[in-house]
């Protein structure tokens, strides 16, 4: 009986111990980890603040997973030894034949004084009941989207919001200036000059002002220092930068760098039987950019990483690799989204496009959370 440990119950944990569970045998145990009880979809988030829904609607027990038979343990990684395949969770070690650790991206809003004390977080999904309450009572004025640090989960979050937030003003007839700041060049790096076009002038047709290379330093009551100018406004949204959870950097996993590295199409650790996905790992493009963080990347190298783990244990060599396709949505209001899809890892560029809005393409998002809600936790 083999035993595989997956640390991380998020988009690309949950993908890993499903996938799993379809090519190990009944006998081999596998067993995920997560402090927290509920998984959540992360894009839900836009939704909830403007108040369409809320988060908990698009929560499911990580327990629900044991249906398909994943052990399913609530506790703490405290540390990761992956020479030995093992980690201490809540002091106990637990030891496997395989681990895959893909913790995600841990969230630094601390990272701008006074963000806390002044601002609103779109990242934080258990403040977004209140931050709800509080753009609720928001009478107008200016609202400043704040891109408070690089890199972020799902980096379309901001624009989308910014969008969705003159449309949102604009039926409720509430008079209010909408700018987004980011400290990067350009609203996409990712997309190229081309596509970052398509984004920046869709934001100046809906009236939403963008400010590239605006670094945050400091917030107070009604204004944002950054480092070429204070920008005053009555309501702030930020998305805070985020970092490798600390656990995984001191386990060896990131060697002297500040992300888990991985080999790009296998995502193998430089560990034998360690693998690593999703938001803690920094694979790097063709330009010198990284992959974006999102869950449809993570669950497509969850399906490497099962194949590579099913055949190392079967004796077996997989030819499984990550092709580094993958795309994301992009709600621009009106019932409609852009998709942004392509090969990410292309050389010399990525090839990567963007489609015009489009109502089957918010459809498709909300079928991508309804679908993988289902078919990983039950209806």
């Amino acid at each position: 009986m083999a035993q595989v440990l997956i640390l991380g119950g998020g988009f690309g944990g949950v993908a890993a111990g499903v996938e799993l569970r379809k090519l190990l045998s009944p006998s081999d145990r596998i067993t995920l980890v997560d402090r927290r009880e509920q998984f959540y979809f992360g894009f839900r988030k836009t939704w909830a603040l403007l108040g369409e829904t809320t988060v908990a609607a698009g929560q499911r027990p990580l327990k629900s997973l044991e249906r398909l038979g994943i052990t399913v343990r609530h506790g703490t990684v405290d540390a990761i030894d992956p020479e030995a395949k093992a980690a201490l969770i809540d002091g106990a070690r637990v030891e496997a034949d395989a681990l895959v650790v893909a913790l995600g991206a841990q969230s630094h809003p601390d990272g701008v004084p006074g963000f806390r004390e002044h601002g609103l977080n779109l990242y934080d999904g258990p403040g977004l009941a209140t931050a709800a309450e509080r753009l609720r009572q928001f009478s107008g004025g200016r609202v400043a989207v704040v891109i408070l640090g690089i890199p972020f989960p799902c980096p379309p979050a901001p624009f989308e919001l910014a969008l969705l937030l003159v449309e949102y003003f604009d039926r409720k007839g509430i008079e209010a200036v909408v700018d987004v700041f980011t400290p990067q060049p350009m609203s996409l790096p990712v997309l190229g000059q081309t596509g970052c076009a398509v984004v920046e002038s869709r934001l100046e047709a809906s009236h939403v002002g963008f400010h590239p290379n605006h670094t945050p330093i400091s917030i107070e009551s009604s204004a944002i220092h950054f480092k070429t100018a204070r920008v005053a406004f009555d309501l702030m949204i930020g998305v805070p930068g985020h970092l490798c959870p600390s656990v995984a950097r001191v386990s060896g996993l990131a060697g002297d760098g500040e992300w888990v590295k991985v080999d790009p199409r296998t995502l193998a650790a430089s560990y034998s039987g360690v693998y690593a996905l999703g938001d803690m790992v920094s694979i790097p493009l063709a330009n010198g950019k990284r992959l974006p963080q999102a869950g449809v990347f993570a669950e497509a190298q969850a399906k490497v990483v099962a194949a590579r783990i099913a055949a190392e244990l079967a004796g077996q060599v997989s030819q499984a690799t990550y092709d580094g396709t993958g795309f994301c949505f992009l709600e621009v209001g009106g019932g409609a989204a852009m998709l942004v899809q392509g090969n990410f890892l292309a050389a010399p560029e990525p090839e990567v496009r963007i489609l015009e809005p489009a109502p089957e393409h918010l459809q498709a998002k909300r079928e991508l959370e309804r679908s993988r809600l289902a078919d990983w936790f039950g209806e």
